[in-house]
């Protein structure tokens, strides 16, 4: 599961407000099923939600490269790893950076040393927090964590409620194999 900075109250209380309860014995329950949520989020948009570190491993290549996750804010550094898994920072000058209009981040090395493989790591995400996740994504994860806070006990319908995807599809990105 995703490393999730903490969840605000407001949060909580909001799918507590969306599912009727009105006590906080069952808020360690509510946190857990947010976080679920947020994940299945993540994984039907394509998308990470709130800004977080990313360490990508990729092939030492000249060819313009794809990063994994979206949408790319920055990119930190870039590291040369040995067969022995050692890591050394590349100069700026042996590769080229790009993120493009849709926040995919990419890279390409000018020239290789002999490693096998790069390091990048970077900062991907939506939104710094919580609270500017947009509207429809936010409800969405509400929604979620409210269906998987009913369903606890039950048998898995086969993925989230259609009023969910509703929700979400907008931010969908799909990526062809």
């Amino acid at each position: 599961m995703a490393d999730w900075p903490d969840l605000p109250a407001a949060l909580i209380a909001e799918v507590r407000e969306f599912i009727r309860i009105d006590h906080l014995a069952d808020d360690d329950a509510i946190d857990a099923f947010l976080r679920s949520a947020a994940s299945l989020c993540e994984d039907f948009t394509g998308q990470m939600l709130i800004i977080r570190s990313v360490t990508d491993i990729l092939p030492a290549r000249r060819e313009w490269q794809k990063l994994k996750r979206l949408p790319v804010q920055s990119i930190a550094s870039v590291e040369a790893m040995g067969a022995d898994g050692i890591a050394a920072v590349l100069a700026v000058e042996d590769y080229a950076l790009d993120i493009d209009s849709d926040g995919i981040g990419w890279i390409r090395l000018h020239r290789s040393d002999g490693g096998s493989r790069i390091r990048v790591t970077y900062s991907a995400g939506l939104a710094t927090d919580w609270d500017e996740l947009p509207a429809g994504l936010r409800q969405g994860i509400v929604r979620m964590a409210g269906y998987l806070y009913a369903n606890r006990d039950g048998v898995d319908a086969g993925g989230p409620p259609s009023a969910v995807t509703a929700l979400w599809r907008p931010f969908r990105r799909m990526r062809m194999a």
